[in-house]
C-alpha cells in the first residue's frame, strides 16, 4: 500500500463558487484561506499511481466538487481510475455523487453507496445488519 499525500492545493477565501482562489504548496496555506481542491502537482501524482495499482479504492472526493472551480482535482482523479485497467471500488454517498458528476459511475467496477459501513468492512469489521442475517 502506498499512501499519498497532497503537494498542493487550490486555496479560496471564502466557501463560494466564485471566490477568488490560487494554488499555493501545502506548507504555504494561508491561515484565513481554505483548501477547497488539490493542487495540479498533486492531482497529476495521484493519476499516475492510479494507472499503475491494480486495485483502487476511492474513498472521498479531492475537493468541493459540487461547486466547478473546485472540481478538476476530482475530475482528473475521476479520469484516472476510469481509464484504469485495475479493479476499481468507488465507496461512499458523496464519492459515488463526484463519480456520477465526473461521468465515469459506469467505468468503475463497483459502487458503495455505505461511507462508513464502506470503510468499516474495508477494516474487516463486521456489519450490524450483516451480522444480523447470520
Amino acid at each position: 500500500i502506498e499512501l499519498l499525500l497532497p503537494m498542493d492545493l487550490v486555496a479560496a477565501a471564502a466557501f463560494d463558487k466564485d471566490a477568488s482562489y490560487r494554488v499555493v504548496a501545502c506548507n504555504e496555506m494561508p491561515d484565513e484561506w481554505m483548501a477547497l481542491d488539490i493542487g495540479p502537482k498533486t492531482a497529476k501524482s495521484y493519476a499516475e499511481a492510479i494507472a499503475d495499482a491494480g486495485t483502487i479504492v476511492w474513498n472521498g472526493p479531492m475537493g468541493v466538487f459540487e461547486m466547478e472551480r473546485f472540481r478538476n482535482g476530482t475530475q482528473i482523479v475521476a479520469d484516472a481510475i476510469a481509464g484504469s485497467r485495475g479493479f476499481s471500488v468507488v465507496g461512499g454517498g458523496d464519492t459515488g455523487l463526484a463519480a456520477k458528476i465526473c461521468g465515469i459511475a459506469d467505468k468503475v467496477s463497483y459502487i458503495s453507496t455505505g461511507g462508513g459501513a464502506f470503510l468499516h468492512m474495508m477494516e474487516g469489521k463486521k456489519l450490524p445488519g450483516v451480522a444480523a442475517l447470520e
